[in-house]
């Protein structure tokens, strides 16, 4: 084939797709003005958990000799990137549709800085986090293998910083981070969840967690576990109703369960085992297994 042929055929598929775009349908939108930069977000979660573990990762791109100089670099970046970002996400918002970029900015900026004066609340969920890791899994030799390997400590970090993003009504980006997340970890927690302290999920490949699920206080998870809504077949109309379970506090849900459904309430020190299939809820200390569900 010569020049002038594959010229040609290149003019014709382009004029074919140009002309496909133009037809009306959802994927054919052409203008990324109005989304935040994906690779950018990601690197404010990446910042963010250099902040929240400054002896553990390295800032390669700055080096200064004291914490202080290091964060104040840190800060800065995040604020930036994060500010912007947030603004050209509000557009998503149908009360911000209509807004300038200079209204959106604003409320970003207010967004952002609520969001940063919550840190230090959330490394301190995230210290919990890390002791239950290290207090339920004797494969864990130290509080550094924790922070540095884990993958479910991965995705619960990744969740509680898109949690709080989410609770000031960020749209999109929290949903950037925890999917991130997931795809890194196979650990699909939805940023809407509720996590109390000393989470622990051990494994976790394959752990689903949904949007309107509450977790209580020390609680354990393993590999596989849905817990999710019983049906969604409602679709829309189901936006904002609590479709996913309650797991109260101390709770361990064994590798392959299944619990779903808005209604159902795990109660305290339950014990759920491996594979079982819950869409009701289960009084506090009992003890659900495959087998009882079988007679």
């Amino acid at each position: 084939m010569d020049s002038n042929t594959r010229n040609l055929e290149l003019e014709n598929i382009l004029k074919a797709i140009l002309s496909d775009y133009q037809e009306e349908r959802i994927i054919n939108r052409t203008d990324i003005s109005d989304q935040p930069d994906r690779d950018t977000v990601l690197e404010v979660l990446d910042k963010l958990v250099k902040m929240f573990f400054p002896g553990y990762y390295r800032e390669k791109n700055y080096r200064f000799y004291n914490l202080t100089s290091r964060l104040t670099v840190l800060t800065e970046d995040i604020i930036y990137n994060l500010r912007k970002q947030i603004a050209i996400s509000l557009i998503q918002k149908p009360e911000y549709s209509a807004a300038s970029y200079e209204e959106r900015a604003e409320a970003a900026a207010d967004i952002t800085g609520r969001f940063m004066v919550k840190i230090p609340e959330i490394r301190a969920l995230i210290e919990t986090d890390v002791q239950a890791f290290f207090e339920g899994d004797p494969a864990a030799y130290n509080h550094s293998e924790i922070i540095l390997c884990y993958p479910g400590f991965r995705a619960i970090v990744t969740a509680r910083i898109a949690h709080e993003l989410f609770l000031l009504g960020v749209p999109l980006i929290p949903r950037m981070m925890t999917e991130y997340a997931h795809s890194r970890t196979g650990i699909d927690i939805h940023p809407g969840a509720t996590i109390g302290r000393y989470f622990f999920i051990d494994h976790g490949t394959g752990i689903v967690i949904g949007e309107t699920t509450v977790i209580g206080d020390h609680v354990k998870i393993y590999q596989g576990v849905t817990i999710g809504a019983l049906s969604t077949r409602g679709g829309q109309s189901l936006r904002g109703v609590k479709r996913h379970p309650t797991i109260e506090d101390r709770v361990t849900i064994y590798a392959g369960a299944s619990i779903l459904g808005g209604e159902t309430v795990i109660g305290h020190d339950a014990i759920i085992g491996s594979n079982t299939f819950i869409t009701s809820s289960v009084e506090p200390g009992a003890r659900v297994s495959f087998k009882d569900q079988g007679k």
